[in-house]
């Protein structure tokens, strides 16, 4: 048994995996295509499992096309007819191998239908690729409610209590730093575990500002009437279209809806360039966060489970 990087006469085998076992990837053949010519698939960011000349076994990896290694798994295959978890554990394992130590940890993603428990193949297909992840070291499960807003929908009322207005990359910086405290975001937690508070204010930075199809110039400081800080909106967007980005409240400033102003701007400064979707996701134990979505008309549609290393 032999592991490689695919190459580009891999490309039926690849095809067709694709096409035969969707039910629980988030690879579809449309979606392949799109990133390959994007960057956000490569041959060398997939990895097959080749025996007798044939691969057995295939993992697509996503990443930013600026990166130099990719951040998540987005599919795992099998040609076989017995038990794939070894297989897949072994392919998971040695991929994580060839990663820098200092790189950031990797994660799985499964974007589910909000009903997919209620889908065999689905669920048997979720627990096989799980149990590789979990035991390659991926142990750790976070759910994440997955909502979108369209205009039929109707636009929630503009915050008539607060004035937003733009800042330079320290500002966000220093604000991103002070939110994170009791953040109920897991993702939050694990990058404050990993590299600190301010690192993991820098390392968002970072991630918003290369965000494709995104302005820089959209990013909002939001202010009372006297004048203090209350948190910030940064409507954004991603390769899939226009999304909600990233929002916060000051602890000091938390349990007064003051969340709901923040989300109606976005949403405000997003349908004045025409959105015709906004997507979001939240943490399933961000029930703040879950409740002003449904409060500001957006609409959960999907669960995105991510598979990770535990914070320590």
């Amino acid at each position: 048994m032999n592991i490689r990087t695919t190459v580009e006469a891999d490309l039926d085998t690849i095809l067709a995996l694709i096409e035969q076992q969707q039910s629980v990837n988030t690879v579809t053949l449309d979606r392949f295509r799109e990133y390959v010519d994007a960057g956000y698939y490569r041959h060398d960011w997939t990895w097959a499992v080749e025996e007798d000349g044939k691969v057995q076994a295939l993992a697509i990896w996503w990443g930013r096309p600026d990166e130099d290694h990719p951040f998540s798994i987005d599919g795992l295959y099998y040609a076989g007819d017995d038990d794939p978890v070894p297989v897949w554990t072994d392919l998971i394992k040695h991929t994580l191998s060839a990663r820098p130590a200092d790189a950031e940890p990797p994660e799985y993603h499964f974007f589910l239908d909000s009903d997919w428990q209620d889908k065999p193949d689905v669920v048997a297909g979720l627990e096989l690729r799980s149990q590789s992840a979990a035991a390659a070291g991926l142990t750790e499960v976070t759910d994440r409610l997955r909502y979108a807003w369209k205009p039929s929908y109707g636009l929630p009322e503009r915050s008539t209590r607060l004035r937003f207005e733009p800042a330079d990359d320290e500002a966000f910086v220093d604000v991103f730093a002070r939110v994170s405290a009791g953040s109920l975001d897991a993702a939050t937690a694990r990058e404050i575990a990993r590299i600190g508070v301010e690192g993991s204010a820098r390392a968002a930075l970072a991630v918003y500002t290369s965000m494709p199809n995104s302005d820089r110039a959209w990013w909002r400081l939001g202010y009372d009437a006297d004048g203090k800080l209350i948190g910030f909106a940064i409507p954004s967007a991603n390769a899939g279209g226009l999304t909600v980005g990233y929002l916060g409240v000051l602890p000091e400033h938390r349990g007064h809806g003051l969340i709901d102003d923040l989300l109606a701007e976005i949403t405000h400064m997003h349908a004045e360039i025409g959105a015709e979707r906004i997507t979001a996701d939240t943490d399933f134990g961000n029930v703040p966060m879950a409740k002003s979505f449904e409060r500001q008309g957006y609409r959960n549609f999907a669960v995105r489970r991510v598979l990770s290393f535990p914070e320590s």
